[in-house]
């Protein structure tokens, strides 16, 4: 019988440190010393946002500044499409995590401007410094004090200002005198929009509600076509999130004024080539001249043509 070897392992060595938990990922960690960005775990981890979201964030702050991050770039870049891609901007900023404004550059181009924040909280939280309180001069003490104030004019000193109110928007344009065939032709203009841009995708209900607005353009003498350039022409690269807005808006600022009115033209009596004399004169209707009708004598009756019926016989 073959003896035991007690020194033998009891099963094969897999070569991973007892430290490793036995379920779950592990990390084998890697000292880098170039190529690599620090990525806060409030981002990596977010616990709201999308993996896109989080995909494009990451990518976003390993980028160097002034490479283009826009909706199409990335799209070239990625996998995903342009809506996804859309959709995960929009929630970095809502989280603070990218800001995107519009701006027009001296050459009167509008182009966007993209901030990529790491650290959103340590933004917001960033305290400022104090203003410089202003130094007043003494004034001098009056010989005799003046007679207090009404206590209704008085205001307290921590009395703070009324928040102002956003303005209302203004009125949608309305036609003069309404017109069935303008009216027609203003609901084809809006629906046919998305022909010319997909994301001018108008339902029903703004249709109607902005057929008014239409009506008064082609009521002010402008061409179908005119109108259709000024509301699909210069449109932002951006995604569009309310085109009935968009819309509303260009159709009330950039309304052209009415047509000056036109003057009559006064009316021309037609010349006349007169009956008796044969000269021309100005009347409405042919006859004699006013010479003629001068010297015309009262009608002289003369003996009866034979074969005439004489009433006096």
């Amino acid at each position: 019988m073959a003896l035991q070897q007690l020194n033998a392992p009891s099963h094969a060595q897999s070569g991973i440190p007892a430290t490793v938990p036995p379920s779950g990922v592990a990390h084998q960690r890697h000292r880098h010393t170039d190529k690599f960005t620090v990525i806060g775990n409030h981002l990596a981890q977010h616990e709201e946002m999308s993996l896109v979201a989080l995909g494009l964030g990451v990518y976003i702050q390993s980028l160097p500044d002034g490479v283009n991050v826009g909706i199409k770039s990335l799209a070239a870049r990625f996998q995903e499409g342009e809506v996804t891609i859309a959709k995960g901007l929009r929630q970095l900023e809502a989280y603070g995590y990218l800001s995107r404004t519009r701006e027009r550059t001296p050459q009167g181009r509008w182009v966007t401007r993209t901030v990529a924040y790491d650290m959103p909280q340590a933004v917001i939280q960033q305290p400022t410094a104090p203003k410089p309180m202003p130094t007043r001069k003494p004034t001098p003490t009056p010989s005799v004090a003046p007679a207090p104030a009404p206590a209704t004019t008085s205001a307290p000193a921590n009395t703070r200002s009324p928040a102002r109110t956003p303005s209302p928007a203004p009125p949608l344009p309305e036609p003069g005198h309404p017109d069935l065939t303008r009216h027609r032709t203003a609901t084809e203009i809006l629906a046919g929009l998305r022909r010319h841009d997909p994301r001018l995708v108008l339902s029903e209900r703004d249709v109607r509600r902005l057929a008014g607005a239409v009506s008064a353009w082609l009521e002010r003498g402008i061409e179908s076509a005119a109108v259709q350039r000024t509301l699909t022409g210069l449109l932002p690269q951006d995604p569009i999130h309310s085109p009935a807005a968009l819309l509303a808006h260009r159709l009330t600022t950039l309304l052209p004024p009415p047509l000056p009115a036109v003057p009559a033209r006064p009316r021309v009596v037609p010349l006349q080539n007169c009956d008796r004399c044969d000269h021309a004169f100005r009347a409405p209707e042919p006859g004699n001249c006013p010479g003629c009708r001068e010297t015309d004598g009262p009608p002289v009756e003369g003996p009866p043509v034979e074969g005439e019926f004489d009433p006096r016989s």
